[in-house]
């Protein structure tokens, strides 16, 4: 994993990523939702955010949540750019946003909910960050994120054959049981239209997406994408099709 690349393809995406990132936002939505449907929220005054972007999941939970302390975290430094309704300091309630790769840092001990939307698939090893994750919640803390699943932008792996490794529900589970008790688990299927196989690149790289992606577009290699994004991926009303599969998770901490 190319953390470097990764972001600096972010950072160039971050005027674009709101317009852009429709499934993403839906998914923050459905987090919070899910959240306060199956956790105790009055526990949650200490908050951790990893890889927070532009802030969208970050403004439903300092909104929804009202934490006490609410920490941002993301790997791309220019996110704090986009942050600049939410980083104030005002006594008791704090917001502070901290760059860095989240899988190599501390969080604060003691921690009552660390969560994040659609960020885990970038990680190297997420087996060990649930594991450090568990050390700094405090007794009874949360882990809630999403991430996505085996079917998530198929097309794109099918033709170009690079993408991000995913993982199932199962491994995750196994990965989280050591240190956490399942809470809930969920994972769907969302379905986006386009026009052209060229609107989907358009779409990828104006959310940042393309972290894995090191090959040259060249016009002859775009024409061949067009053609077999178009053969293959193609509806009935001439759009094309690209498919997100989020995965929800919510675990508690266990006492070891």
């Amino acid at each position: 994993m190319d953390k470097k690349l990764i972001a600096e393809r972010f950072a160039r995406a971050r005027d674009t990523y709101s317009r852009e990132a429709r499934v993403q936002q839906q998914v923050a939505e459905k987090m919070m939702g899910l959240l306060m449907k199956h956790t105790a929220l009055d526990k949650f005054r200490r908050i951790v955010e990893f890889g927070c972007g532009t802030g969208s999941y970050s403004r439903i939970l300092k909104h929804r949540l009202k934490p006490e302390y609410l920490l941002l975290n993301d790997l791309c430094e220019e996110m704090k750019e986009c942050l600049g309704d939410l980083e104030i300091h005002t006594g008791e309630n704090e917001i502070q946003f901290l760059p860095g790769d989240a899988e190599e840092m501390d969080f604060p001990a003691g921690t009552d909910l660390i969560t994040s939307c659609s960020t885990l698939q970038w990680f190297t090893d997420p087996e060990k960050f649930f594991a450090h994750c568990h050390s700094f919640l405090a007794d009874g803390g949360y882990l809630a994120f999403s991430t996505f699943g085996l079917e998530n932008m198929h097309q794109i792996r099918t033709l170009t054959g690079h993408g991000l490794d995913y993982f199932p529900v199962e491994t995750l589970k196994t990965w989280l049981a050591p240190y956490f008790e399942i809470i809930y688990m969920e994972e769907e299927i969302i379905t986006l239209p386009f026009s052209t196989p060229l609107e989907v690149l358009r779409h990828l790289k104006q959310t940042g997406v393309t972290g894995t992606e090191k090959k040259m577009w060249t016009r002859g290699r775009l024409q061949a994408f067009n053609n077999q994004y178009t053969e293959l991926f193609s509806m009935d009303d001439g759009n094309v099709t690209l498919t997100y599969h989020p995965i929800y998770i919510i675990v508690q901490k266990k006492n070891r």
